[in-house]
């Protein structure tokens, strides 16, 4: 079994959560499979005082995920076609979330390490470049909300990542030139190295080298 992070790696703010996540697997319950991405591409949004982070406006039906406890999938509808997902993070009930931008299907020396047969682990349904993809490629919609991501009865959870460690890129979140002096934060966190990373795609500067996990 591909055993799901404990609760207490979520149980942190956005901002700490958001380069761990670069690496780490995305689990998808599919009938009697699996799908399985390696998340690539993150961005942090960290509390109701980030312009650009949902919880800016407080609690409502939509942000409610935010509010409640670390790791569980906060999915919502954006532009009447796309799904995106994020991790809700802490400490305890504070909102801010991870949304999970862009993902790669695992290479084959993951796949063996993971001792995945093709019966066991379903393809990814598309490209999941991007987070509008990343949803579609592995069938995650608003029937997600809310999933317990630590939890691997659940239809969706994230476990540690295996195999070599990402180089991390670290720049500006996309899309949120609206949030006045957040627009620029450091806050979107990539694989430098994988193709699979949405545009626009890192310079090859800002390298931080990651630890094996």
């Amino acid at each position: 079994m591909i055993a799901p992070l404990p609760r207490r790696f979520f149980d942190r703010n956005a901002a700490e959560v958001a380069p761990e996540l670069v690496g780490c697997l995305l689990v998808r319950r599919a009938d009697r499979a699996l799908r399985i991405a390696r998340i690539v591409e993150t961005e942090a949004y960290v509390g109701e005082h980030d312009l650009a982070c949902h919880a800016k406006v407080g609690r409502t039906a939509r942000t409610d995920p935010m509010y409640g406890p670390p790791g569980h999938a906060y999915v919502y509808f954006i532009y009447g076609m796309h799904h995106c997902v994020n991790a809700v993070c802490g400490p305890g009930g504070a909102p801010n979330a991870v949304l999970l931008r862009a993902a790669a299907p695992l290479d084959e020396s993951r796949r063996t390490a993971l001792g995945l047969t093709e019966r066991a682990a379903s393809p990814l349904l598309h490209s999941a470049t991007g987070p509008g993809n990343l949803c579609r490629a592995l069938g995650i919609d608003l029937g997600e909300n809310r999933a317990d991501l630590c939890d691997s009865k659940s239809p969706l959870w994230i476990a540690r990542g295996i195999g070599a460690a990402p180089v991390l890129w670290t720049g500006p979140r996309i899309g949120v030139d609206y949030a006045a002096e957040w627009a620029g934060a450091p806050l979107r966190f990539c694989d430098r190295d994988d193709a699979h990373v949405s545009r626009p795609r890192p310079p090859r500067a800002k390298v931080t080298p990651r630890r094996g996990r």
